[in-house]
């Protein structure tokens, strides 16, 4: 059956008209000059096209405007926060409104303070519902403030799960019935998951998505379009994970950071839809912007699988054939081509403190023996090596079925010879959606995995975004008790030293199966080639090989349970949630009390942008920090400066970074007090959220020190190494630095989404020299810096002065519109001013 598919564009006419080989511009070009067309500029999308079809760097800003927003509660709700206090600024409140569809998927507040348990879910989800109430109401109070903002309540799943099986439409229909590609900006840097239906899309931080939410562009300079060619199979036994970590690994060999990357070759056939998207999920962790699988017959399959109507999807195949958008097995040209053998993977994990660290099964007790050398010990039954937490999460894995069905297999035949988990392992299933638990449920594998203990404790992030909750009874006091080295492995796509569990050492990525695996095992100093992961009720020892599912069982298994009819939509009830009211009214009604959402800091202008005279190094960093580090958002020691804080307005239960983010007082205060920054002003060890002020040498709290700092009006930096801000999209990790008084990062380089946050924030990244660290420049953060800006928008380049030693150091700003927002002193201030601006007409 074929629909009417009305489209103001043709590609292929346009491609005509200009002489453009339309079959040489990679499929990921393809929906950028459709993009470019639509908004009017058809001699950029000319230059580009033909610069692209030549295989050439595009070397072109564009303004990029995507169908809709997908955010979740975590970065969504100081999103809501922010346009808010817009609202509260300007004598139009209406007119702060979204001018594209925006979902908020609540799915990173549910926490795993329950595992393990048949009751595990109703726990989680009713504390859950206790604890953030206030947050819960705002959001509802944003609903109906904010036209076309839809919340997707908690307990519906992942955000980029949801997206897959319910949200994308690969092909988006215009109010005036006007079709074209559907593409998406999303506030968490997994956005790229949806690259793997076809659906261009990446992540940026909230202060970028509240620009295009009122209507801005966002200003892109197109990076080069590298094609990652792959050949061969899957070999039997490799699961879709073992995948992704071969292909994170390699590709942050070729350093591909900031580039848009597309999948082409013969390879491509062998990887199922869900597949592909397991392997665009992980694209922050291999440093790319996008990881773009074109459509294809096996999109649509998966269309049909997960019960879009026949409709939708003849729309989305007669669409994308007319607009030459359907791989039909041309491979275009590529200016640069990595060549990847799919036949060349076997089992393997990641760690222990970075997605990149792939290691094979029998690797796996070395990489944790060089990390924590020496004779294990032993307190309260808890050895060092000891896997305190296994958890089956992340939507990188659980929208696989065929990974979810394999650790069911496993499951059911470790039930079947009698082996159980140990003690100290906390156990968890958190499922990206409830068609997972439906699934497994038909297929009889549910109970196996119970019978483990992988119980279903929540439909959310959970461990996968360090909301692991306590460990079992006992470990972590004896953990802390004797300074234990104790390990996590997770079936997620990251595994940053202490995001999982601040006690947890060594994080582990690895297939859902092999989570389980490792379960049984209890340790990661268990070699699981050749060491058996238990004895059964015979006193024979069991392997895991004894016990790994074959191919054709799961892909049977698949083709049975797996049905159109377990993605239906009917909802769970949820009474909590809906008995939550909230105030209808244009402007929010700040509760000065509030602990939880607050009216930022950030909203007014600050002061010119200019040149920082008598500035010091709040912290001085090496290389790899992640915005974890920056930070945090697992759980408030009572402690630290936040907790204190948070006690002195009376607060008991402090609930999460993550969950206070609409409050800027907590979030100022946890920032760079993750206990693993090494911060090397306090030496070679971990500074444990502290620093030194400078010239007297007091070692304080980084916030104490920062507002000292701030009394005596001192500017800031901030010292770093190489790949700084890796990791989410947290925008946090730029506000509260800038909360801090920095106004600069000198840093060898810097992550895609994190750079940009800085601009956000009217904080200026500038790139140390070539090939040289802040410690090569013979730096010892101690130093007072001169660094002078008056020519960086002309030059590109600023000076800067350490206590007599000069160098120069190049800003990393991409567009005009991130110099227009950095001079402005960031996001909020410069949207404040266009909309004053604008009613001063």
């Amino acid at each position: 059956m074929t629909v009417a598919t009305p489209s103001a564009i043709s590609l292929p006419r346009f491609a005509q008209e200009h002489g453009l080989d339309l079959g040489a511009v990679p499929y990921t070009g393809r929906v950028l000059l459709e993009s470019l067309l639509r908004s009017g500029e058809p001699e950029k999308a000319a230059a580009l096209g033909k610069r692209l079809a030549l295989g050439e760097d595009p070397d072109l800003e564009m303004p990029f405007r995507p169908a809709r927003i997908l955010v979740q509660d975590y970065t969504g709700i100081p999103l809501l926060v922010d346009l808010a206090a817009l609202r509260s600024r300007v004598a139009q409140p209406a007119r702060v409104n979204p001018a594209l569809p925006v979902d908020v998927v609540v799915d990173h507040s549910v926490q795993t303070d329950w595992a393990g348990r048949p009751d595990a879910l109703a726990l989680n989800e009713a504390l859950e519902m206790d604890r953030n109430q206030e947050r819960y109401a705002f959001l509802k109070w944003a609903q109906g403030a904010f036209d076309g903002l839809r919340v997707i309540p908690p307990g519906r799943g992942i955000v980029h799960q949801v997206n897959l099986e319910r949200l994308a439409t690969v092909v988006a229909e215009g109010p005036d019935g006007v079709l074209f590609p559907d593409t998406v900006i999303g506030t968490d840097s997994h956005t790229t998951m949806v690259n793997g239906l076809g659906v261009l899309g990446w992540g940026v931080g909230g202060l970028e998505a509240e620009a295009l939410m009122l209507g801005l562009a966002q200003p892109i300079r197109i990076p080069p379009v590298a094609g990652v060619r792959l050949t061969g199979a899957v070999s039997p036994g490799t699961s879709p994970t073992d995948v992704v970590l071969a292909l994170t690994q390699r590709l942050r060999q070729e350093n591909v950071r900031g580039l848009m990357l597309e999948f082409t070759g013969p390879g491509v056939a062998a990887l199922t839809a869900p597949d592909r998207c397991t392997v665009a999920n992980m694209a922050p962790e291999y440093g790319a912007m996008s990881a773009y699988f074109p459509v294809d017959g096996e999109t649509l399959d998966y269309l049909r699988r997960t019960g879009r109507t026949a409709a939708d999807v003849s729309r989305v195949e007669d669409y994308c054939r007319r607009q030459r958008l359907l791989n039909e097995g041309e491979e275009p040209r590529f200016g640069r081509v990595i060549e990847f053998d799919l036949g060349t993977v076997g089992p393997s994990l990641a760690g222990p403190s970075r997605p990149d660290q792939r290691i094979s099964l029998g690797e796996l007790p070395g990489s944790f023996a060089e990390l924590h050398p020496g004779t294990p010990r032993t307190v309260a039954g808890v050895t060092d090596g000891d896997l305190v937490i296994a958890a089956i999460t992340s939507c990188t894995s659980t929208s696989n079925p065929k990974a979810m069905l394999a650790a069911g297999l496993l499951a059911r035949r470790a039930v079947e010879r009698g082996l159980k988990v140990p003690e100290h392992v906390k156990t968890s299933l958190a499922p990206g959606s409830r068609a997972v638990t439906r699934y497994l449920r038909d297929a009889g594998l549910l109970a196996d995995l119970e019978q483990l203990g992988f119980h279903v404790a929540g439909y959310g992030c959970m461990t996968c975004n360090g909301g692991s909750g306590p460990l079992n009874p006992g470990v972590g006091e004896a953990v802390g008790e004797g300074g234990l080295a104790v390990a996590a492995v997770l079936s997620g796509n990251r595994n940053f030293e202490s995001r999982v569990h601040a006690q947890v050492r060594a994080g582990y990525l690895a297939s859902p199966a092999l989570v389980v695996a490792l379960a049984l095992a209890g340790s990661v100093l268990a070699d699981l080639e050749s060491e058996p992961l238990g004895t059964d009720g015979e006193g024979e020892p069991v392997h895991l090989r004894d016990l790994w599912p074959h191919s054709g069982e799961l892909r049977e298994l698949e083709e049975r349970f797996v049905t159109p009819e377990v993605f239906a939509h009917d909802e769970v009830p949820q009474p909590a949630w809906e008995s939550i009211t909230a105030p209808d009214s244009d402007v929010f009604d700040w509760d000065e009390h509030s602990t939880y959402i607050r009216p930022p800091a950030y909203a007014d202008p600050a002061g010119p942008f200019g040149s920082l005279t008598g500035a010091r190094a709040l912290v001085a960093l090496g290389d790899d920090v992640s915005t974890d580090h920056i930070s945090p958002v697992g759980a408030i020691p009572a402690d630290s400066p936040a907790g204190l804080h948070l006690r002195g307005h009376g607060v008991s239960d402090f609930n999460s970074y993550g969950s206070r983010r609409g409050n800027h007082e907590v979030m100022a205060r946890g920032t760079f007090s993750n206990p693993r920054l090494r911060n090397r002003l306090v030496g070679d060890g971990e500074g444990a959220g502290t620093t030194l002020h400078l010239p007297g040498g007091d070692r304080l709290p980084v916030f104490d020190a920062a507002e000292r700092y701030r009394r005596s009006g001192i500017p800031l930096i901030v010292l770093a190494g190489r790949s700084y801000g890796m990791g989410s999209s947290r925008d946090w990790a730029a506000k509260g630095p800038w909360l801090l008084g920095v106004r600069a990062v000198l840093a060898g380089s810097f992550e895609r989404i994190h750079r940009a946050n800085l601009c956000a924030m009217g904080i200026l990244p500038l790139l140390l020299p070539e090939g040289r660290s802040w410690e090569g420049l013979g730096l010892t953060g101690h130093e007072e810096f001169e660094v002078s800006l008056d020519r960086v928008q002309e030059t590109g380049t600023a000076e800067v002065v350490a206590d007599g030693k000069g160098f120069t150091v190049r800003a990393d700003v991409h567009s005009a519109g991130e110099w227009n927002v950095l001079l402005a002193g960031g996001t909020l201030p410069y949207l404040l001013g266009r909309l004053r601006d604008e009613e001063s007409r």
